[in-house]
């Protein structure tokens, strides 16, 4: 058995290598839709000295909110009713789940498609590799539909988190002469598209179960349990 080195990109044009390509991108645009996000959300205060002073909240990748605080509406505090307000939870945990996910799963199809491209002679040959090629990719694709969804309330909670409903949750807003009115939040458009992103991984990782499994010798064998009775009549 030869282990060489043989490059033969015509694997790329084959539903297995196909398809690979497409999990690498796929995880590329999960991988960036999600951890590049920056956005604030912004208030209109009034307070003692202050008239109409837009304050605001800068909050990005990986999301603890209950760390990042309102500017001030002036340097002295609306005269000392104005306290630090700062958002609430911390969705880092399902954020950084799922980006890792992508990230990890990026590296994998990179080293995957090195085996297909150069040593597919051996994948082909040995069974153990289409058979590791098959588990990795129905874990992949478990982790995909659970981070995903996982994400996906995470991402409901930080809208909750950074819209108008915040208002009443700040106590500086409850201060005697001072009123506080939800201006504006930055568009998670973005956010919505890396859940898509998650849902497309996870249904082509799914799919690609099926075409790894006609590579092992799981497939050939049932092929051959089920020729066998048709043979003996």
């Amino acid at each position: 058995m030869m282990v060489g080195l043989r490059m033969d990109f015509s694997v790329l044009l084959e539903p297995l290598g196909f398809v690979k390509v497409l999990e690498w991108v796929l995880a590329i645009f999960a991988f960036a839709t999600c951890g590049g996000f920056q956005g604030e959300t912004a208030l209109l205060v009034s307070c003692e000295g202050v008239v109409n002073k837009t304050v605001t909240a800068a909050f990005a990748y990986p999301f603890r909110l209950n760390t990042v605080a309102f500017s001030a509406p002036d340097p002295k505090g609306c005269r000392g009713t104005w306290t630090d307000a700062y958002l609430i939870g911390n969705f880092s945990s399902s954020a950084q789940f799922f980006v890792t996910l992508a990230a990890l799963v990026f590296l994998y199809c990179i080293a995957a498609l090195v085996v297909y491209i150069g040593y597919n002679h051996v994948y082909e040959e040995i069974n153990k590799f289409p058979l590791t090629d098959l588990a990795i990719s129905v874990l992949t694709a478990f982790l995909w539909l659970v981070s995903t969804f996982v994400w996906a309330k995470a991402l409901a909670d930080i809208k909750v988190s950074t819209g108008a409903s915040i208002v009443p949750e700040i106590e500086s807003c409850k201060a005697p002469g001072t009123t506080c009115h939800f201006l504006s939040v930055t568009s998670m458009g973005i956010l919505n598209v890396s859940v898509v992103f998650g849902l497309l991984n996870m249904i082509l990782w799914a799919g690609n179960i099926w075409l790894i499994y006609k590579e092992t010798n799981l497939h050939s064998q049932w092929n051959r349990i089920s020729e066998s009775p048709t043979e003996r009549v």
